[in-house]
């Protein structure tokens, strides 16, 4: 049976998720933080098989408590609850090793696909459309195929090589796709590329 951990600072987000979750086919318990502190107190002892984690809170916030945990518990499963303005601090969480987010606004089909989806170890993304402008109202760059894929691979946290072993391309390769589409997207690094990846609805 799976357990979940749900940490929000807000009590009516937690409770809502809860009963939510509560309800799903398989769920055994749900459990309930306040902190990212109460998080890292907890869940080594706790371990539940699912951690949905609020990206702002006051104190250590999800981003910094998603980083310990998984740096200290790499088995860690956490999922990012966000609101409209997270995107570069998912994008963040995901590149320490979250496995995805969901928006707390989150309909309970989408939900329970992404309990699923993230017991089944696949990333987790709330459903979004396609490429679009962002919010200042720039433009999408016009990636190719195998930079896409590169940028998808990115956002899931995974090294150039493990990018290339799943491509099967070499790491040097990886890394000229890398530059290339750093340099379209008018970005520094990887976490840059992958916020903007979200952003323009480039990655999901």
């Amino acid at each position: 049976m799976t357990t979940v951990l749900i940490c929000d600072d807000h009590r009516m987000v937690r409770e809502g998720l809860r009963k939510s979750v509560q309800s799903m086919p398989g769920v055994d318990r749900v459990d309930t933080a306040e902190s990212g502190e109460e998080v890292l107190a907890r869940w080594p002892s706790e371990r539940q098989d699912l951690v949905l984690m609020d990206v702002t809170m006051p104190g250590l916030g999800g981003l910094e408590a998603t980083r310990r945990l998984i740096s200290r518990h790499p088995e860690a499963n956490v999922v990012m609850l966000t609101g409209a303005g997270d995107r570069d601090a998912v994008a963040l969480a995901i590149s320490g090793g979250a496995r995805g987010y969901l928006h707390k606004n989150v309909s309970r089909e989408e939900l329970a696909a992404a309990l699923l989806t993230a017991l089944a170890d696949s990333p987790v993304r709330t459903p979004a459309p396609g490429a679009h402008a962002d919010d200042s109202g720039a433009q999408p760059p016009e990636l190719t195929e195998r930079e896409l894929q590169v940028l998808h691979g990115m956002s899931q946290g995974r090294s150039n090589a493990e990018i290339g072993r799943e491509l099967y391309l070499s790491e040097d390769t990886i890394k000229t796709h890398a530059r290339r589409l750093f340099r379209k997207m008018g970005v520094n690094d990887r976490a840059q590329a992958v916020a903007s990846g979200f952003r323009w609805g480039l990655v999901r």
